[in-house]
Order: C-alpha cells, then structure tokens, then sequence
C-alpha cells in the first residue's frame, strides 16, 4: 500500500499491496471506494482505541506502570519497526541499508538536526497525554483534544502564510463553543469522577498537548518541504530522538522511582496494549490516510467521538448530560465544516447568500465563469488546511 513521504508524493508500494495505480481501469473505481471505507474504519477505531485503552490503563486497580517508560517502549517500537521496513525496501541487503542510513542519518546531519525539535515537541505531548486521560472522562477528552485543529490552524496562518475561508474561522469558532460548553460541564461535575483526578490539571494537559501538536505539526511541515526523505526514514529519525528524549524525561521525572521498582513496573497485558496502538497505530495511519480524503478525515474524528462517548458510558459509567450533548454536538459539525473542501464551502456560503438577497452579479448564459484566484498567500493549493501525513503520525 502507498504511502505519501514527507515531500507529498507517493511512496513505492509494498509488495502484495494494491494501490491505486495498480489496478485495472474497470476495478479502480470499486477498489478505491473500498479503500476509503477501509481507511475511515481504520482511522476510527485507531481515534477512539487509543484514548480508551489509555483510560482503561490508567484506571485499573493496582500498581499503576510509569507513563514516561510507556512513551519510550512506544518510541523504540515505531524505530524498530521503520528500520525494518526500510530492510525490506532494500531487499534485505544490510550493506545496502547501512550505506543508506549513514548517508541520511549522518551525512545530512543537518537536516537530521531539524527533526529534534518536532521530536522534543512530540515527546512531550505523549507525555501530557498520559496526564490529560488519567484526570479527565474519555469522552471529555476526545471532545477537548479537538482544539488542535484550531492551533493548527492558527500556526499555519502565521507560519506558512495560509489563509483560512470564513467558513473555517467560523468553524473554529463554533469548534471552541462547543469545547468551552464540555469544560463548563466538567467544571459543574456533570458526571461523578474518583477522588483521585484532577479536572484542571487535565484541561491545563490538554491546552499544552494542542499547543504543542499544533506547533510541532506544522513546523515539522515547514522544515521538511521539498524534502526527498521517506515517511519511514522520517519516522525512524524522529524515534531516535523520541527515544533520547524520553529516557532524559523518565529520568528527570521518575528516574529514583523507576530506579527503585523496574522499568516494567505496573505492566498489564493492557499497558502493552496500550503500548503497541501508540507504536503501530500512527504508522498504520499513515499508510491508511492516503486514501481518505479531508471529508472522510473529518468524518472519521466525528465517529471516534460518538464512539468514545459511548464506550465511555458502557466501561466507565460515563453520564451524558444535554451540556455535554450540546458541547460534543458543536464540535463534530464543526470538525465536519472545517474539513470541507473549498469548493463545497464556497458553494455554502453562496448558498446562504442568496437567501439574503439579489445576486449584484450573474454570469451570461453559455459563458466560461471567470478565473478564480486562490486566496492562499504562496500557496496555489485550494484544499483547505488539515494537518498533513507527517503531522499526525506522532501526535494521536
């Protein structure tokens, strides 16, 4: 299966993978729309799976496993497997596969160097993660973390010179309505919680997990355009660092205590659950994602919501209240305008035009329309801004 590098372009296709530049004309159609399905559900359940096992972790009775050595098990895991699979694309010639990372890795060190300040960033929103599940309800959560589609946004404004559609600026609008209703209802116990959570150190690790997710995702595009570099190879340079990082975190935050009671302390076949989807499940977005197009991204955090708040009442006793329905309600329509593309958003806002008053302008019968300017600044793109692949295979 393809996956999109780091520059945009489709990487070579796996062997026994059908992509749609392999198949026939007559299937490509069928295949391809059974790919999109494929990559909703994927994104779906990788959304909500994560956030739940993470809450289902942390909640068990018992010992409860250092979040700092989760992160950097999860770390060496991703680099492990993206060495691997760059083995495989050198046909498993180590020799091959030697020449190639010292050359990338070494050589250009410099643009190696880049990748340590989205990694640091990286680190530590996993880290904030960890602290942002283990205070707040799942589905509160999963509402609230959506606030890094404004800070991407925001961050792409000021440092790619993007511009935004005023459907979007009222999307994020309505998108920040609908978290403040969430945290308003969290904040008048809307739902009973353990004595042990802390709803504002929650909402304080949530804000700097968007803040950090936001900035990193965007600067990590900014460093790498143009770039000739693989997802994999990018991804393996980014677990080196991720893992230095997070030893330096575990050490500076729990070093005495891990010390003490074993890396391993408090691992559950669930921690390791919770492990693998953060090791695997971002790689697997990333292949998966380049088939779902920005509606389907936008669906697909929708559902992982409504799922996530339906899990939640089943295995944590989670109560749904009319705030929070109202709350979670504003942020799924406006995760869905946002990521409509800008000819659908443009035909919206005509649409509500029109119900205003007279059109001042109207196009002669069997002319061309006119040309349209892009109202990017630098940018001849029309897709609205999400974040891109790389973006995302760190930061859910």
């Amino acid at each position: 299966m393809a996956a999109v590098g780091s520059g945009g372009s489709p990487a070579a296709a796996g062997p026994g993978v059908v992509s749609a530049g392999m198949l026939e004309p007559g299937t490509t159609t069928a295949a391809h729309r059974r790919l999109k399905y494929i990559s909703l559900a994927v994104l779906v359940v990788q959304n909500a799976s994560l956030i739940l096992s993470i809450r289902y972790a942390r909640t068990l009775p018992g010992d409860r496993f250092f979040a700092t050595t989760a992160v950097v098990m999860a770390e060496v895991l991703k680099g492990l497997t993206c060495l691997l699979l760059l083995f495989a694309q050198k046909r498993g010639n180590v020799k091959h596969l030697v020449l190639f990372l010292h050359e990338a890795v070494l050589v250009q060190y410099v643009d190696t160097l880049k990748l340590a300040v989205p990694s640091l960033i990286y680190t530590l929103q996993n880290n904030l993660q960890y602290v942002a599940i283990s205070n707040l309800p799942a589905a509160t959560f999963q509402v609230t973390y959506q606030l890094k589609i404004l800070t991407t946004a925001l961050f792409s404004v000021l440092m790619l010179n993007r511009s935004l559609s005023r459907l979007q600026w009222a999307s994020l609008l309505l998108l920040f309505t609908g978290v403040a209703i969430v945290q308003a209802q969290q904040a008048g116990g809307g739902s009973p919680r353990p004595l042990d959570q802390n709803p504002g150190a929650g909402l304080a690790a949530v804000v700097a997990s968007c803040l950090s997710s936001g900035f990193a995702g965007v600067y990590f595009e900014k460093i790498l355009k143009g770039s000739s570099g693989s997802v994999w190879l990018r991804n393996l340079q980014l677990g080196l660092f991720g893992t230095a990082l997070g030893l330096v975190g575990l050490w500076w935050a729990e070093g005495t205590a891990v010390a003490h009671r074993g890396f391993f302390f408090g691992y559950t076949p669930a921690v390791w659950g919770v492990v693998l989807n953060q090791a695997f499940g971002g790689l697997l977005v990333a292949v998966v994602v380049k088939y779902a197009d920005n509606i389907l991204k936008g669906f697909a955090t929708s559902l992982s919501i409504v799922l996530s708040t339906v899990a939640s009442i089943r295995l944590f006793g989670f109560h749904v209240d009319p705030l929070f329905a109202l709350g979670a309600g504003l942020v799924i329509g406006a995760v869905y305008l946002y990521s409509l593309p800008r000819g659908a958003a443009k035909a919206i806002a005509s649409a509500s035009a029109s119900t205003s008053g007279p059109c001042t302008h109207q196009q002669p019968p069997g002319q061309p329309p006119p040309p349209q300017l892009s109202s990017h600044r630098g940018d001849v793109s029309t897709e609205p801004f999400l974040p891109k692949l790389l973006t995302k295979v760190k930061g859910s």
